[in-house]
């Protein structure tokens, strides 16, 4: 029972804080709707703002607004017509005739070019006219107009066309459909802008001796600072204090109040609120005491007060929905990384579709059936024994007995001398014998037949054409869709589940006594770490290898190396620092190679690939012949190689692309060999792709064991199958490839590849470069001194990759 009755007690609070925050929420909504949709907040800054006067007759702020809403938000000019005729005439009645006086003439003007074309820069001067003549005017009711009042009307209409630019790019901000990830620094400056002119409307507006204006603009500075931080609150101190004191002439000192209060409490937003609101009260203290002496004091510490205590009941949430647009803020930054996580997932969702219509092209360009092949082979050899009866049995006296009596003997006879003809042969006596007996114009039928068979041979050949492309095609809207689809679940997979790994690097980076002023965690694959720092150093000594990568392999249980680094020049100047995963093995890499004759162009190409994800790819290419073809024929696959491997795509359809597109791009004979071996960097598995070339060799100690394949060369023949060898190499393996003219070199020997064997065998020394520098010399010496076909060498030695530095405990180890 009592559990019971729990139960119900605490589903009953859940409903009852559900409804508290769903009456919140549309409350919240209808306040929006209210003010932003509805326009009230238009209304109530077009009040202020008819309200708002300088140097104690100009009044430019409210016909510039008017303009501003009127480009921008046209049907909601008349409300602020009423809104600032209503605020001008509480300050005075002829203040009040004088603005609607302006605005019927700015209306007039303004709808008399309303069909002109940018109307941005035609309004500014329709304002200047508008406020001269309204001002002169009414000047000249009230008398002479003399050089003074000219110069007033000047100054107010200049005032006035330049406030039009600024609140234009105000306006914006206050509307309700308005999404941009951050304000420029000019949106910035003209909203403060247009809040002190507002804030200029509440002059004369007093609570206990505190004036509203003063209270207001304390409180934008506080909000400001807290938000924006130093530089945003001395701007705003600087801009409310100067409109301000335009308007009331005698506290000139507020603006240095404003804008001194405004950089200490920015630079004090770390103590939160609080460290906000000492820095406006010593600035009223220091500049109180010093403009207006201690008995003006008072006054001043109760408007800073009444600000603070405003400044504390101002809920938090409307402070983070300001800051997001504020560039520097933390909640800017997550409203940065929201967005790009959205456009991530976007993209990837993106390149998940289009993965997806990649496949399915691909699978439309698939082969058939099995029986959908036999289905299409039978009805082929029905269409050519009809072409063929169509010439010889159709004018026969016995086409009834032979097609309606004796159709399947008839059939199967005339199936068979197809079969044999194919081969290129006459038929054989027996089935010749049979075919004597059964037809009356047997030498007719197989010549006709012959004849037919050239047409169906020439049919079924185009025929294998297309299906070879379409299985091309196939294949590389496969390879495509496949590298595409890693590729979506690689954006996915970014900055994803790291917010421990995060934290515990931080944590260690404090605990090492080192400035962290950002970390960025790319990923945390094994063995694909990718994590870039900067840190502050007063006097950088290769920390980022002797601790911070030690400490990040024991923090990611991986051996992490230092990839990049730049050190600032200065003392405490940040450095950049990128840390990635540190391979299990390493190659070092043997050249040799010569052309044919010694001379410098060789149809002989190498290349040395690193592919990434810990991938290194080996490769030789041998043009057909020599000199400039030979080595545009080699160097060609090995670029179209590396650019299709570079893209993803695996390795065996990418050398069927290659065989495809130098095959079907010319008619003449291109022909070139390539040896292929990928490594891989994480465990030493090799995989070997042969394509016309010659053997390779691994030594393991001084065991020599050979690595060969048989495909025929790139370019003959546009279907092959590739046909890969893989194994699995150890630390200190070394692996030769070579070229034909190494392997084919030697002469006067039965048996090269036991020739190659003991002469690597022989090789006392384990240096890579040295090896096949002596290879390539023991082929030469056999020939005495000639090189009679271009000749390459590639040696590789597999090593284990032993880290500079050992991996650092965290934290170290508790003393007991």
């Amino acid at each position: 029972m009592i559990d019971s009755a729990t139960r119900t007690e605490s589903k009953a609070i859940e409903v009852h804080n559900r409804n508290i925050d769903s009456w919140k929420r549309k409350f919240g909504e209808k306040t929006k709707i209210i003010f932003l949709e509805k326009g009230w907040l238009l209304f109530l800054v077009g009040f202020l703002l008819g309200r708002a006067i300088v140097l104690s007759s100009v009044s430019p702020f409210a016909l510039s607004f008017l303009a501003s809403v009127w480009f921008m938000r046209k049907e909601k000019s008349f409300k602020v017509v009423l809104a600032a005729v209503a605020g001008a005439l509480t300050y005075e009645w002829q203040h009040g005739v004088y603005i609607a006086g302006a605005m019927l003439v700015f209306l007039f003007f303004a709808s008399l070019f309303n069909k002109v074309n940018q109307q941005q820069k035609i309004l500014p001067i329709i304002v200047l006219v508008s406020t001269i003549l309204a001002r002169a005017f009414y000047y000249s009711i009230l008398g002479p107009l003399t050089p003074y009042n000219w110069t007033l009307i000047i100054v107010e209409g200049v005032l006035s066309a330049v406030l039009v630019l600024i609140f234009m790019q105000s306006i914006p901000l206050l509307s309700p459909k308005r999404y941009k990830p951050a304000l420029k620094n000019e949106e910035i400056v003209c909203m403060i802008i247009l809040l002190a002119s507002v804030l200029t409307g509440m002059i004369g507006w007093e609570i206990q001796g505190a004036s509203f204006e003063q209270i207001s603009s304390r409180y934008l500075v506080l909000w400001l600072a807290y938000v924006g931080g130093a530089a945003i609150g001395s701007t705003v101190g600087v801009v409310a204090g100067l409109i301000l004191s335009l308007a009331d002439v005698a506290s000139l000192y507020q603006m240095s109040l404003l804008a001194f209060s405004g950089l200490l409490g920015g630079l004090l937003k770390d103590g939160k609120k609080l460290g906000v609101s000492m820095g406006l009260f010593v600035g009223t203290l220091l500049i109180g005491i010093y403009g207006e002496g201690v008995d003006a004091l008072l006054p001043s510490l109760l408007e800073t007060s009444i600000a603070v205590i405003i400044f504390f009941l101002t809920p938090d949430k409307w402070i983070r929905k300001i800051s997001r647009f504020i560039p520097g803020t933390l909640e800017h930054s997550k409203e940065q990384e929201q967005y790009l996580q959205k456009v991530r997932d976007v993209t990837a969702h993106r390149v998940e579709q289009f993965s997806d219509v990649f496949q399915a092209l691909s699978k439309s360009f698939t082969n058939q059936k099995e029986d959908e092949q036999e289905e299409d082979e039978s009805k082929e050899i029905d269409y050519f024994l009809s072409n063929v009866t169509e010439k010889t049995c159709q004018s026969c006296f016995k086409k009834e007995w032979c097609w309606a009596q004796q159709f399947d003997k008839t059939y199967e006879l005339m199936t068979e001398l197809k079969q044999d003809l194919e081969t290129g042969s006459e038929p054989n006596n027996v089935l010749e014998r049979n075919f004597d007996r059964h037809c009356v114009k047997p030498k007719k039928v197989i010549d006709t037949m012959k004849h037919e068979l050239s047409f169906y041979e020439a049919n079924q050949k185009l025929k294998k054409q297309v299906n070879e492309s379409r299985r091309f095609v196939a294949d590389q809207l496969s390879g495509v869709s496949e590298v595409m689809g890693d590729f979506a679940k690689e954006i996915l997979k970014e900055r994803k589940n790291h917010e421990h790994q995060e934290m515990e690097i931080v944590a260690a980076m404090k605990h090492m006594g080192m400035e962290l002023e950002k970390l960025d965690i790319y990923n945390l694959e094994k063995g694909n770490i990718d994590i870039e720092m900067t840190l502050s150093f007063y006097d950088y000594h290769g920390e980022g290898s002797k601790l911070i990568a030690p400490v990040l392999s024991d923090i990611l249980n991986e051996s992490v190396v230092m990839k990049q680094e730049d050190i600032s020049p200065f003392p405490n100047g940040y450095s950049y620092l990128a840390f990635g995963s540190a391979k299990k093995y390493v190659v070092d890499m043997g050249v040799a190679h010569a052309a044919k004759g010694g001379g410098l162009i060789s149809g002989d190409s190498y290349s040395t690939i690193e592919l990434g994800a810990g991938k290194y790819a080996m490769a030789i290419s041998d043009g057909m012949g020599n000199g400039n073809r030979a080595h545009e024929e080699s160097v060609e696959t090995l670029r179209l190689l590396q650019q299709i491997l570079q893209s993803g795509i695996k390795e065996h359809v990418a050398i069927k692309s290659i065989n495809s597109i130098l095959s079907l791009r010319t008619n003449e004979e291109i022909f070139s060999t390539l040896d292929l071996a990928m490594i891989d960097l994480h465990n030493a598995a090799v995989k070997f792709l042969k394509i016309g070339s010659t053997p390779s060799f691994i030594k393991r100690g001084n065991q020599i064991h050979n690595i060969e394949a048989s495909n025929l060369p790139i370019g003959i023949i546009q279907d092959f199958d590739v046909e890969v060898v893989t194994e699995q190499l150890k630390a200190g393996d070394l692996l030769i490839m070579m070229s034909d003219g190494i392997f084919e070199g030697p002469k006067h020997i039965e048996n090269v590849d036991l020739w190659l064997k003991r002469k690597i065998k022989e090789m006392e020394t384990n240096d890579p470069q040295a090896i096949a520098d002596l290879v390539l010399e023991q082929v030469v010496r056999n020939r005495a001194g000639k090189i009679e076909d271009d000749m390459t060498v590639l040696v590789a030695r597999i090593d284990k990759n032993i880290p500079e530095w050992a991996a650092i405990p965290a934290y170290g180890q508790e003393v007991q």
